[in-house]
């Protein structure tokens, strides 16, 4: 790597050390710097060298984050991390890892949570399940939460 560059690696370093990166954002931090392919192309293999950048666990830590500060469901963190161009098989490995009481809870917490009125047991059931729907729960989960089924 050209001497020049080595400011440019030492940012990068500096940006992925802060939190977990995918190698999409920051090969779109590194555009917004204004250098060529050719140079964003050796700063993202050196930063995999380092091991600054594993997208196996960005995946990871992506899908344990968004389930616990976001509260989103499978589909809508594998349709993020797809977003973000991370293969599919580490995008399940990750969904996977995901701790099943857990993502049971964080599901029975979002649905207690959401106050809606409706005198029609069904009605109300519906509009909760399409609420979970929305934030990436899976339909069939939510309908046997709320039947008591789990």
């Amino acid at each position: 790597m050209a001497p020049e560059h080595t400011f440019l690696l030492e940012k990068a370093r500096k940006y992925c050390a802060f939190q977990e990166r995918s190698i999409f954002d920051v090969k779109a931090k590194l555009a917004s710097w204004n250098i060529t392919e050719n140079v964003i192309s050796e700063i993202i293999l050196q930063l995999k060298k380092e091991d600054f950048i594993n997208e196996d666990r960005f995946a990871l830590a992506f899908a344990t984050g968004k389930l616990r500060n976001n509260k989103w469901g499978r589909n809508k963190i594998s349709y993020a991390l797809l977003q973000k161009q991370i293969p599919e098989l580490t995008i399940q490995i990750a969904l996977n890892s995901i701790d099943q009481n857990e993502y049971i809870n964080t599901l029975k917490g979002l649905l207690s949570s959401k106050k809606i009125n409706d005198d029609n047991e069904f009605r109300r059931n519906h509009k909760l399940v399409k609420f979970a729907q929305q934030k990436g729960f899976q339909p069939e989960l939510s309908w046997k939460i709320l039947k008591g089924e789990i």
